[in-house]
């Protein structure tokens, strides 16, 4: 899939974009920073009460860059390789090569890191120095910084957080040991190269910190540090990869998408840390007043997870285990107003009590706790681990918010069925109205869910959650066979963002395909066209649905506008307002592609596929989905497909996977026989149908 020479997955520039808030970023799920800023932050440390709490700025000591001063200035560039998870810096004049590489490390989540080296590129012997900018101070407005003594040649500060987010709350304290950076390093004469190592580790204890950094220093030693992050990096993503024969543009986005998102979810096996969420602009944001203070929203559920989910199950649990810690802040939540059962937050930090600065959202925008919801459901029909709902807390929060919609619910004497009045529904234009459609839709379908995982549990299902599911009022206009978005709404009325046309995917709410065009066709109009930057991902996933692949391409082709240069960071609006490194708009991006181009589709029993390309997209590969336990290697044409079992449960044998066309009912087992063979792939012409587990008499 060359497309042409450039590589898609590599991104390089001879200067910086003029506003730094574009600069790339380079984090972990514990670290994060943008590249030449002077602040880093930790998942999961928050200052300030409330609705005034934000991810605590730690200085950051990777904030460091190469310059050479004098007349005979270098060439530079700077490249974002997506394939190691680096951002580099060269200088290059026609004597030397001077290269900074800058990193968080992969797998070893509490470093962070940077290299120099200089090699001679002309038979001289003369000096070659270059000078580092480091303009770190260590100093925080969030913390109460002290200095420790030097640890194994680093320096050491720690300090504890200023103000919890409530009364007796955490207040966790952070510890940074660095390697001193001095102001130049020099290649002397006799030397052809040289490299030196700067390593930055941060931790919520002493003894976790030191660790690591002397882990660290262990690698520098062998020469292993860097290889090390580059070698996990690219294991993860030669696992998680789609790419297709198309637009250079379109692939570079992809690329683009997959390593933000991927950069924020923790790493196969971690242990030493709880994974604290994924908030819209990511770890390297959310300083007070920037990427709504790095506080978590339902981008994280709707519109990260399902990629995550099919990419990487392991990280896509990490998520829920995180809401699952958060439940005691939901609970709390619906007390407050009132409720039964659990509340999720509009905006989630640190207690899962909600800290968003204005009450409207948190006490109307209630349709996340159902986001929330349809993320586990997503999981357990991906995966069946039925441990997380039996023993890990799954259960417990299920519970909890089948019994928040019961009681948020009112009944009609007049409409004889239920309504959930006085919301805010995803359109954030409108406030206060009665029964939206797509809260009450997730709400049916939280309902729903719940009733089927405790009939799997033989757990005795309340009847107030089959009669709300059941009785619960769905907008629907049936003389113009279309959704209104709310009691009262006029047809034409400006929306905000996706909301109604969200029924279709991801709620996968019973519809007629024309009922499904006509939603589509009354709200592409009416959405802004400036509005939040995932909104025209789920317009592209409904058209392709129907097999309007132009019309679908012509919608995802909005999202361009929000993708920025160099380094392909999203802003939220196409004016460059709202959040930065918008993980949410490339959440939805990617779903375009992975659940639109593909069709695949989560139900209860299998992983459905029903793949449409535009005109110019020739052949698409996806590798590393997961299902039932077993990694899978998707090949499309529009003409053929082939699927490739990469990997395989211990149990496959017992429970090996099939494909089977919808037309035809015709069955491909995706194993060899008694004996499950990876590395096997079947083949079919290019049409609708399912991956499932094997019926009992094809084995």
């Amino acid at each position: 899939m060359d497309g042409g020479k450039e590589d898609p997955a590599v991104f390089t520039s001879t200067s910086l974009p003029s506003d730094p808030r574009l600069l790339a970023t380079v984090t972990n799920a514990y670290l994060g920073t943008r590249v030449y800023r002077d602040v880093l932050h930790v998942n999961g440390v928050y200052n300030g009460a409330v609705g005034d709490t934000h991810r605590a700025d730690i200085p950051s000591p990777i904030n460091v860059r190469m310059t050479v001063p004098g007349a005979d200035s270098p060439s530079e560039t700077f490249t974002l390789n997506t394939w190691t998870g680096t951002f580099s810096h060269e200088l290059r004049s026609t004597d030397y090569l001077a290269t900074q590489h800058i990193y968080a490390h992969h797998s070893l989540v509490h470093l962070m890191a940077f290299s120099i080296t200089i090699r001679r590129l002309a038979p001289t012997t003369r000096p070659i120095s270059v000078q580092l900018q480091a303009p770190f101070v260590p100093k925080s407005q969030d913390l109460d910084l002290k200095q420790g003594p030097d640890f194994q040649g680093a320096h050491y500060i720690y300090g504890q957080t200023l103000v919890p987010e409530v009364e007796e709350g955490p207040r966790p304290t952070v510890h940074v040991l660095w390697t001193p950076v001095p102001r130049a390093v020099t290649l002397s004469g006799e030397e052809r190269e040289r490299s030196w190592e700067f390593l930055t580790a941060v931790a919520e204890s002493e003894e976790e910190a030191k660790r690591s950094y002397s882990h660290g220093l262990a690698l520098v030693a062998t020469g292993s540090l860097l290889p090390s992050h580059t070698r996990a990096w690219a294991t993860l993503r030669r696992g998680c990869s789609m790419d297709l024969d198309g637009p250079l543009p379109l692939r570079q986005a992809l690329h683009g998408c997959l390593y933000y998102l991927l950069s924020a979810i923790p790493p196969q096996g971690s242990t030493g840390f709880l994974f604290h969420g994924i908030s819209p602009g990511g770890l390297s944001n959310g300083t007070r007043g920037e990427d709504y203070w790095g506080h978590v929203f339902w981008d994280q559920d709707t519109w990260m997870f399902p990629n995550v989910l099919l990419f990487c199950p392991e990280a896509a649990r990490a998520i829920l285990e995180y809401r699952i810690r958060r439940l005691d802040g939901a609970l709390h939540n619906a007390r407050e107003q009132g409720y039964k059962g659990a509340k999720f937050p509009w905006e989630s930090a640190a207690t899962g009590r909600e800290v968003c600065p204005e009450e409207i959202y948190g006490a109307q925008e209630i349709h996340i706790t159902g986001d929330v919801l349809m993320a586990f459901e997503q999981y357990y029909c991906t995966t069946q681990d039925q441990k997380l709902f039996r023993e890990d807390g799954g259960w417990e929060l299920v519970d909890a918010v089948a019994r928040y919609w019961c009681s948020r619910m009112v009944w009609s004497e007049e409409e004889q069925c239920y309504h959930i009045r006085g919301v805010m529904p995803p359109d954030e234009h409108h406030c206060r109205v009665d029964n939206s459609v797509y809260t009450n839709a997730v709400a049916q379908r939280s309902l729903n869910f719940a009733a089927d995982i405790a009939r799997d549990f033989s757990i005795p299902v309340p009847e107030e959650w089959v009669d709300c599911a059941k009785k619960i009022k769905v907008p629907f206009d049936a003389e113009k066979k279309y959704h209104p978005e709310y009691d009262g709404y006029s047809p034409g009325e400006p929306v905000k963002q996706a909301d109604v046309i969200l029924l279709g995917f991801p709620l996968m709410h019973p519809m007629s395909p024309e009922v499904r065009r006509n939603d589509l066709e009354m709200y592409e109009p009416a959405t802004e066209p400036d509005g939040p930057a995932m909104t025209w991902s789920m317009f592209a996933v409904g058209w392709l649905e129907l097999k309007e692949v132009q019309r679908a391409q012509s919608q995802l082709n909005k999202c361009f506008s929000n993708i920025t240069e160099p380094f392909k960071i999203w802003v939220e609006n196409s004016d460059g307002s709202g959040a930065v490194n918008f993980l949410t708009g490339m959440g939805g991006f990617l779903q375009a592609a992975l659940f639109g181009y593909t069709g695949f589709r989560i139900t209860k029993t299998s992983l459905r596929f029903d793949p449409a390309f535009p005109e110019d997209i020739d052949r698409m590969k996806v590798t590393g989905v997961s299902y039932l336990g077993s990694k899978l290697k998707f090949t499309i044409t529009k003409k053929e497909m082939r699927i490739k079992v990469t990997e395989s449960p211990r149990d496959a044998v017992g429970s090996p996977l099939e494909a089977v066309l919808e037309a035809s009912g015709q069955r491909f087992p995706l194993h060899g026989g008694l004996v499950l063979v990876v590395g096997q792939s079947v083949s079919f012409p290019t049409a609708a149908g399912w991956i499932q587990r094997a019926t009992t008499e094809r084995l």
